[in-house]
């Protein structure tokens, strides 16, 4: 199998411990950590762009954006490590019957932080396009 495909939609395995659960999780962030954080910095240079051009360029500067990046990093491996807690505890309260969420809760989680974190991106071809708008009304 690809790897991506392999990525999204492990084959099935047995997690029955804890520890099991975790290392799966575990074995999968350093990807995530990847396609999220290559899509942040698609959408930093977006910005950085977008906000430069005219008319009324707004400008962004690094010591601005640096402590967003880090705490949005550091919220996306929080959010992250909610899909072990979730998993877990649906094995902790339904048994060892229920169903195995990881894959599924893995794809539900990098969607929204993939699309989260492009949202900015979208806020500023808006910005844009308003800028321009008033530009030509005035």
């Amino acid at each position: 199998m690809p790897a991506l495909v392999e990525f999204l939609y492990p084959l099935p395995e047995l997690r029955d411990s804890p520890w099991s659960l975790l290392k799966w999780w575990e074995s999968r962030r350093p990807a995530f950590n990847a396609i999220v954080g290559g899509t942040g910095l698609l959408t930093l240079g977006v910005v950085r762009l977008i906000s430069a051009l005219p008319p009324n360029p707004w400008g962004v500067k690094l010591w601005q954006e640096l402590p967003i990046v880090v705490a949005y990093g550091i919220l996306a491996n929080v959010c992250f490590s909610g899909g072990f807690v979730t998993e877990w505890l649906m094995r902790k309260l339904l048994g060892q019957g229920a169903p195995r969420p990881g894959p599924a809760l893995l794809r539900m989680g990098l969607t929204f932080s993939v699309g989260l974190t492009l949202f900015p991106a979208g806020i500023a071809v808006i910005d844009w396009v308003l800028r321009i708008v008033r530009y030509w009304i005035r």
